[in-house]
């Protein structure tokens, strides 16, 4: 069954599966809708004491796909971006190329993450292009809230 983003209130994990026989493997994430997201690009992290955070958007709806290694992603819901509530829990997902599935994040929510490998490299999916996004974007600092690893 597809489903589109526009129905997320809240984060969504989208689950896909791995098949391999002797020729290789084959990564799927066959319910995402890849015609909801108009650019993608590819995130890497050579290290795994870099923290991205915190950054979301008011309209931008974002998915996270991971392509190697592994990467704890935090999500939290921004009701008011002008004055954020600095003790909100954060949402906690944990992506790894070994679990082909994929990261919705609607829009309104801050989002950091940080590789639990080194070397990982992650897809990030955006249903805005650039100009729209880096309009839209909201900015907060890295220790605003707690960032569970």
């Amino acid at each position: 069954m597809n489903t589109t983003f526009r129905a997320y209130l809240t984060p969504k994990i989208i689950a896909g599966g791995i098949f391999t026989d002797t020729r290789g493997a084959i990564y799927h994430v066959n319910d995402f809708r890849v015609e909801d997201f108009c650019r993608f690009y590819v995130i890497e992290h050579g290290e795994t004491e870099v923290l991205r955070a915190w950054q979301g958007h008011r309209g931008e709806v974002k998915a996270f796909y991971v392509v190697k290694g592994a990467f704890t992603v935090n999500a939290v819901r921004i009701e008011d971006p002008e004055n954020p509530d600095p003790d909100a829990e954060p949402w906690v997902f944990r992506l790894s190329e070994e679990e082909s599935k994929v990261l919705v994040l609607p829009d309104r929510y801050a989002n950091g993450f940080q590789a639990t490998l080194p070397g990982s490299k992650m897809i990030v999916f955006s249903n805005l292009k650039l100009d729209d996004s880096n309009s839209d974007i909201i900015r907060f600092p890295a220790d605003y809230w707690v960032f569970s690893k």
